[in-house]
Parts: structure tokens; C-alpha cells; sequence
């Protein structure tokens, strides 16, 4: 029978993502070629992309495994559904720090806030930058769960039609290489921006495991050291101890 125990497989699964980093990254310097428009500043898209979409593909899966825990009130999936949202948030950040360096280099700009795709990002950013304190400000543990899910799904819902709309949008700035007009990229590079991708999926998927791993196991720490408390006698008063030697010295 196959274990499903959290932490299971986990090695297995980090040796492998750093693999895959490893061929990515092998691939990006000494095989991709360099982009004619943008130079050897173009190279960064092998990581911005895959940040992105892993990190908005992050926030989605939270909302879904947010209806789990609403349809269910188990609250496993509400750890699930926290940890993604979590990860998705510190690669997000990574994705803004990246998309910055490339408009640098692009552009000559820093930040353009007339770029939709751009400013959209930042928007889905921001927004779940509000889940965690809304989260933690709710004490009570059934009603932050179901505030929390209620706020995953909800937010969730909006990273796909944020993303549409971006699509559709008529002017467009952003350096468009995957989908780029006149065709799809040359092979070299379509095959280092799926490597890439694979590679940073892995990476998401293991960071995931390891983390839920993690906080189940503090929190079947904490049950048990409650159940543990709960069996334990209680000591015996400082009054009866007392009063056994009181006693002696009356009947003497």
C-alpha cells in the first residue's frame, strides 16, 4: 500500500527540482539563443514567465482547494489551500523584482504603469497581500478558516478574468516573446521556456510538500502535547500537604 504520509517522498522530489533547475539554467546560458531585439537581457523571460505563471497557477489551485475545505469543512485542506497562497505570494514577488530588471533593460525604465500586464500583476499581488492579515485578525479557528476560503475562492475567481482581460487589451508594451506576432519561438527557445517551466513547477510542488509537511506535523505536535495535558493528574494542593503533619502534632 502506498504511503500517504505528507512528508513521503519529499528528498526524492527536491533532488529532482534541482535537477531540473540545473538543466534549466544550463539550457537558458548555453543553448537558447540570444534574442535579436532585446539582447542578452531577454534571457531573464526563462525565469519571469515561469514565475508567473506558476505563482498565478498557485493562487488558482488555492481557491479550488478552498471550495474543498467549504464543501467538506476538513480542515486539511484549509492548510493546503494557505500554503499555496503563501508560496504563490513569495514568488510574486520574485516575479515583480524580474519583470522590473527586464523593463530596465527593454524599456529603460523601471516601471511603466501605462502596461497592462504590468499593473495587472501588481493588482493580483496587492490583492492577496490582504489575505494574510485577514486571515490572522479572526482568532477563532472555524471562523478564519471559512473567512479565509471564502477570500481564496473569491480571488481565485478573479486571476483568470484578470488575466483575460489583460490579454484582450489593445496596447500592450510588455515584451511579448511567448506568442509573439509572426509565429510561435524558434525550437531552441520553446524548449528552454518548457524546461523552465517544468523546472519551476518542481520547484513550486516540493516547496509545497515540504511546507505542508511541516506545519502538519507542528500541528499534531500541539494536539498532542493538548491531549497530553488533558490526561495528566493534577497535582495535589499545598492545604492537604500541610495538612497531614498538622494532624500528627494534634493527636501527640
Amino acid at each position: 500500500m502506498r504511503d500517504q504520509r505528507p512528508g513521503v517522498g519529499i528528498p526524492r522530489l527536491g533532488a529532482a527540482a534541482a535537477a531540473a533547475l540545473g538543466v534549466a539554467f544550463a539550457l537558458v546560458f548555453f543553448y537558447a539563443p540570444i534574442e535579436a531585439d532585446q539582447g542578452f537581457v531577454q534571457k531573464i523571460f526563462y525565469l519571469h514567465v515561469p514565475l508567473g505563471i506558476v505563482s498565478l497557477t498557485g493562487f488558482v489551485a488555492g481557491g479550488i482547494l478552498a471550495v474543498q475545505f467549504l464543501r467538506t469543512g476538513d480542515r486539511a485542506w484549509d492548510l493546503r489551500s494557505y500554503v499555496a497562497i503563501h508560496l504563490s505570494l513569495i514568488l510574486s514577488v520574485a516575479v515583480l523584482a524580474t519583470g522590473s530588471i527586464w523593463a530596465r533593460g527593454s524599456w529603460g525604465h523601471w516601471w511603466l504603469w501605462n502596461e497592462p500586464m504590468l499593473v495587472s500583476f501588481l493588482v493580483v499581488f496587492l490583492l492577496y497581500c490582504c489575505y494574510q492579515p485577514l486571515r490572522f485578525a479572526i482568532e477563532d479557528p472555524d471562523r478564519q478558516a471559512r473567512a479565509a476560503a471564502v477570500f481564496a475562492v473569491m480571488a481565485g475567481a478573479f486571476v483568470p478574468l484578470n488575466f483575460v482581460a489583460v490579454r484582450m487589451a489593445s496596447a500592450v508594451a510588455h515584451p511579448r516573446v511567448l506568442g509573439a506576432t509572426g509565429g510561435s519561438m524558434p525550437g531552441p527557445m520553446r524548449m528552454t521556456f518548457l524546461v523552465s517551466l517544468l523546472a519551476m513547477g518542481m520547484t513550486f510542488l516540493a516547496m509545497y510538500r515540504l511546507e505542508t509537511a511541516r506545519k502538519t506535523a507542528a500541528m499534531e505536535l500541539k494536539r498532542l502535547r493538548r491531549e497530553l495535558d488533558a490526561a495528566a493528574p493534577e497535582p495535589r494542593s499545598d492545604s492537604r500537604s500541610r495538612g497531614a503533619p498538622d494532624a500528627r502534632i494534634a493527636a501527640a
